[in-house]
């Protein structure tokens, strides 16, 4: 089986591991990850499905997922600043002007580049701060399962 891409958008913070945090605990709570649902459907709204926990714990879901992961956020555990296994890196530099022609992307930009996708590996996530102006207004959270 191939791997199925997640991606989420949340409020700017400077402290990328704290939104990081939040937003796994977040999805924990709403429900949407493996094997609570199986393969869950992003983008993520108001009207997503949303069946509540149906684990005592992350490590609980993760556990339960087993080699195929979550599907989700919840497979990645922290920031880091290299590709890592279960870990976002920030996406900077000459990799955010090849994928959007600035280092400074959009909302629009980055929710419609299919060459983002090609570019990440399973089981590892990156992280864009999104930009509207000179002002960083969400962190773009992106990354592929497992299986």
């Amino acid at each position: 089986m191939g791997g199925h891409p997640w991606f989420y958008f949340v409020d700017y913070e400077p402290d990328v591991n704290a939104a990081l945090q939040r937003l796994r605990h977040q999805e924990f709570r709403a429900g949407r990850y493996n094997p609570a649902v199986w393969f869950p459907e992003f983008p993520i709204g108001p009207q997503s499905p949303s069946p509540g926990a149906q684990h005592r714990s992350i490590a609980g879901a993760l556990a339960a997922a087993g080699e195929s992961g979550t599907r989700s956020i919840l497979d990645m555990e922290r920031v880091v600043a290299a590709p890592s296994f279960r870990a976002v890196a920030p996406l900077v530099g000459e990799d955010l002007q090849r994928l959007f022609g600035t280092d400074r992307p959009t909302h629009d930009l980055v929710a419609n580049s299919d060459e983002l996708f090609e570019v990440l590996e399973r089981g590892q996530g990156v992280c864009i701060i999104v930009y509207k102006g000179n002002q960083p207004v969400e962190i773009f959270f992106a990354g592929y399962s497992f299986d």
